[in-house]
């Protein structure tokens, strides 16, 4: 894990996901690629009669000492930092961002959002989620520092999550963590019998070359499965696969990674599918 990409807004949200890719960065000795994203839109910085040029490079020198500020934390004392400003707010460049350094990791802070909110507006964390082809490891609260002992990885264990799986596994012997596998079963349509999900689960790990135990666990949803399970084995991380459907798709289907990202306690780590 030598590059980590890491978005900000200057916020106590940002400040945890800075800390904590830190964290990780000291270990690993990487380098933190620190990126924060101007509240601008492209028709406002090419019209020179909204904005003029000069006051848009004193915007610009503000934002940059402030971030530059921002970046005087302790716990960054001999990490490699590169700060990366971007004038407007486009979340597919935290992407473009992580694919250009060759990031092995996005970290997000989040608060989480609930009701109307979450329906119509989402997450910024959501939308890097969402478009992310790297991992992205979610964090709440005011973590300092990353102690990730137990993994819960959920999947429906579908075979095209194998390629997941395996990188998961082998975030977990990066990480030294202990890795536990589950799978959430749930009644209406997607209720399968005992045969059917061994009979699944054994496929996907015969072909994910996988000499992992899977533990079946019913919930009445699989986000509520999944939390509750992570709770019940003490999980330091629960890590999941994510489709990324955007648009029309994701606002009727939505996506399990996303919801459980965004009402987790612990951190959540997404892999892409």
């Amino acid at each position: 894990m030598k590059s980590i990409v890491v978005p900000i807004d200057f916020s106590q949200q940002s400040e945890t996901a800075l800390k904590v890719a830190a964290d990780i960065a000291r270990k690993h000795n990487a380098t933190l690629y620190v990126m924060h994203m101007l509240e601008l839109s492209p028709s406002v910085t090419s019209n020179t009669d909204l904005i003029p040029g000069e006051h848009m490079v004193h915007l610009l020198k503000i934002t940059e000492d402030r971030f530059a500020k921002f970046l005087e934390k302790p716990y960054l004392k001999g990490i490699a930092v590169t700060p990366i400003i971007k004038h407007y707010k486009v979340f597919s460049e935290v992407n473009e961002v992580a694919e250009k350094h060759k990031a092995d990791l996005i970290v997000m802070g989040s608060h989480g959002v609930d009701g109307l909110e979450e329906l119509f507006i989402g997450s910024n964390t959501e939308r890097v989620v969402r478009s992310a082809e790297v991992p992205v490891l979610v964090v709440k609260g005011d973590m300092t520092k990353f102690n990730a002992e137990r993994i819960v990885f959920a999947s429906d264990f579908k075979l095209e999550s194998v390629d997941v799986a395996k990188r998961v596994v082998a975030f977990a012997a990066l990480i030294g963590a202990e890795l536990q596998m589950v799978y959430i079963n749930t009644p209406a349509d997607n209720f399968l019998s005992t045969a059917d999900t061994y009979s699944r689960i054994s496929k996907f790990l015969d072909q994910a070359k996988l000499g992992k135990e899977v533990v079946i666990y019913n919930d009445y949803t699989v986000e509520k499965g999944i939390l509750a399970f992570a709770d019940s084995n003490a999980a330091d991380m629960i890590a999941i696969p994510t489709h990324g459907r955007k648009g029309i798709t994701h606002f009727f289907m939505g996506s399990i990674g996303e919801d459980v990202a965004n009402h987790s306690e612990i951190p959540v780590v997404t892999f892409k599918i």
